[in-house]
């Protein structure tokens, strides 16, 4: 097999590939790997271009003993950092002197990667959020079976704390069971219509006695339009319970919240006809340092005051997703003292065929 034979099948392998014969150069590289590696690979020393021992251990012995061989290698494409498994399997009657080669096979693994240690990091988040109330609960049954046996009053004080923690772990439950089914709908457009006006009614009529509590006045500016879309109330009326209640809790302090729906023939974002809902806070605002990971599962920019206010870390991200599934948009917005606006976008009905 010539070198040019070579060439030409590595260019049909759709992941970056490269051949290295006994003289431990490489004879061959795809433009894939060309990108991988440096475009001047090919004549060049693999080891100057590979330079990971695990990697170099691996070809050195597939040249010798013609075993195939599976091992890892990292890299960066100037965004992240990503890894790759590798792929060694010998090829004979090619190379010098026809004494054969290693044509290894680069398949990029980040995203698996990136997906188990998002398994990973879900199980340990999930793992901490219920030991606390689990050890709580644990502390105060002890206590109460012995030191504080026979105290009416601190009996009444620990069972109170211990319906606190036993609501909290029964919320984050509820949480993680809503995220699962948010997710697996993600894929699934949905096809009823439903009127946003008539689902942020709704929402308003829920949370006004909870304002009202907070001292909280609500603002509302929905128009005359119906404003009609495919779309799941039910979800839809969930994101904006979310959205508003975390505005009367976090932001409640400024004595009030505006929640303001437009409509746009060609929404910028969309780049087609949509809506625009508009939650307005004027309370403390949120450090635009938190802004880019408000929707991470068990993110908090402010974790002490989340958990005082019975907050599990996870209606964002339940929010994420559903507005996924409608094709929508969510643009977050805060100053430190200035309040916070958080901007739903979604599609029109016209466009959701």
């Amino acid at each position: 097999m010539t070198s040019d034979t070579l060439e030409a099948l590595l260019g049909a392998i759709p992941l970056p590939a490269l051949a290295i014969d006994g003289s431990e150069r490489i004879i061959a590289a795809n433009i894939d790997a060309r990108s991988l590696i440096g475009g001047r690979a090919v004549g060049m020393n693999y080891v100057s271009m590979l330079r990971q021992p695990a990697l170099l251990d691996a070809i050195e012995a597939t040249l010798q003993d013609g075993v195939a061989r599976t091992t890892r290698y990292l890299s960066n494409d100037g965004a992240q950092d990503t890894t790759f498994r590798v792929s060694c399997r010998a090829v004979q009657g090619v190379g010098r002197n026809a004494a054969g080669a290693v044509v290894l096979v680069f398949e990029d693994m980040t995203m698996v990667e990136t997906a188990g240690q998002m398994r990973r990091d879900f199980v340990a988040n999930v793992s901490h959020e219920l030991r606390t109330p689990l050890t709580a609960l644990m502390g105060f049954i002890e206590t109460l079976r012995g030191p504080a046996r026979d105290d009416r009053a601190a009996s009444e004080r620990f069972l109170n704390i211990m319906q606190d923690e036993a609501e909290r772990m029964n919320r984050l439950v509820g949480d993680l069971m809503s995220l699962n089914r948010v997710e697996g709908d993600e894929r699934v457009r949905p096809t009823a219509t439903v009127s946003l006006v008539d689902v942020l009614d709704s929402t308003l009529r829920t949370l006004r006695p909870l304002a009202k509590d907070a001292s909280v006045e609500i603002e509302a500016d929905f128009g005359t339009d119906p404003v009609e879309m495919n779309g799941d109330a039910d979800q839809l009326k969930q994101v904006f319970t979310n959205l508003i209640e975390n505005a009367i809790k976090y932001g409640g302090s400024g004595g009030r919240i505006t929640v303001q729906l437009s409509v746009n023939d060609r929404e910028p974002a969309l780049r087609a006809p949509g809506a625009r809902v508009r939650i307005t806070d004027y309370g403390p605002g949120i450090d635009p340092v938190h802004l880019p990971r408000l929707t991470e599962r068990f993110y908090r920019g402010d974790d002490h005051r989340s958990r005082a206010l019975g907050g599990t870390g996870l209606g964002l991200a339940i929010v994420k997703h559903i507005i996924n599934r409608h094709r929508g948009r969510l643009r977050v917005e805060s100053e430190l003292g200035r309040g916070a606006t958080f901007t739903v976008i979604l599609p029109r009905h016209d466009v959701m065929t």
